[in-house]
């Protein structure tokens, strides 16, 4: 019986570590800003604001969502996306925003524990407590709020981003994304044509799929999802018709090329990401690694 309990341990730590990987580039999702025309609205704060974080201008998205919430106080995007700044900005200055961190599980499982800036944390907290009370206010008058629903499934991605890659808390992290996965599917069932929510349901499916047989048997227990061609799919989708993860789903579709050693396809994404987003420097970067590694 020990030995059983030991070996679910493992699988289900091994199983927090690699889901996991969803949701460190799930705080990308609200910096990005897809269009849905040819002609797109600018303007908006809160779309000044996304734009700034993914052209990783942290302070100037930072003012836009202060205003944001000063003219839409009840609306639970403001402080979720200001939580996602002070996230992305920690992760931007320690250095772990690198796509090839997920090219193989253990790299990602030997990753170190980080040290944090305190007085963030208290700031990034503190706008996740008050997306989620916002959320939940709007939802106890309308269950099928898409606004209140996505914030959740943002907030809880942000807390495993959080969990994962800066405190190294596996299984808590595994947590929030079985929480966030979960506000996904709410919003999916309410609004089938909310691509973006394809995009949590994507990528775990697909990585999920990858993993030995025994750790999707506990995953599947957990009522998690394990579909490799299913889960590209998804991000297809997302990719072709989201709203706010358009390019994130690319990310993301790279990183799957990747682990699927197709680099030729996942170079094509990130050039046209580092097309889009020419204020990012990261794009650069993994195009140069992944025209320096080699040929597999």
């Amino acid at each position: 019986m020990h030995q059983r309990d030991h070996r679910f341990r493992t699988f289900g730590t091994r199983a927090g570590i690699i889901v996991t990987a969803l949701w460190a580039c799930c705080l990308l999702s609200v910096m990005v800003r897809a269009e849905d025309s040819p002609q797109p609205v600018i303007g908006n704060d809160l779309d000044r604001g996304f734009s700034g974080l993914y052209n990783l201008d942290f302070a100037g998205a930072q003012e836009d969502f202060s205003a944001w919430q000063r003219l839409h106080p009840d609306d639970p995007m403001g402080p979720v996306s200001e939580a996602a700044g002070f996230l992305f900005s920690e992760f931007d200055r320690l250095g772990v925003l690198e796509s090839q961190f997920y090219e193989n599980d253990a790299v990602f499982e030997g990753r170190p524990k980080l040290t944090p800036d305190p007085a963030l944390r208290q700031h990034f907290q503190q706008a996740i407590g008050r997306a989620e009370i916002l959320a939940h206010s709007r939802l106890a008058k309308d269950r099928k709020d898409r606004d209140a629903l996505f914030a959740l499934t943002l907030s809880s991605g942000l807390e495993a981003d959080y969990a994962a890659l800066i405190e190294k808390r596996n299984m808590a992290s595994l947590h929030y994304a079985k929480a966030a996965s979960a506000s996904a599917q709410e919003l999916l069932a309410v609004c089938p044509d909310c691509y973006d929510a394809l995009l949590a349901t994507g990528f775990s499916k697909y990585i999920i799929g990858s993993m030995a047989a025994p750790v999707r048997w506990i995953l599947r227990m957990g009522g998690m999802s394990a579909d490799k061609r299913g889960g590209i799919a998804d991000l297809e989708t997302t990719a072709e018709h989201g709203h706010y993860l358009a390019p994130l789903a690319r990310i993301l579709l790279a990183i799957a090329y990747v682990r699927e050693k197709d680099n030729s396809r996942a170079l094509q994404l990130l050039t046209g990401l580092r097309s889009e987003f020419p204020a990012n420097t990261l794009f650069p970067r993994e195009i140069a690694h992944l025209r320096d590694a080699p040929q597999r």
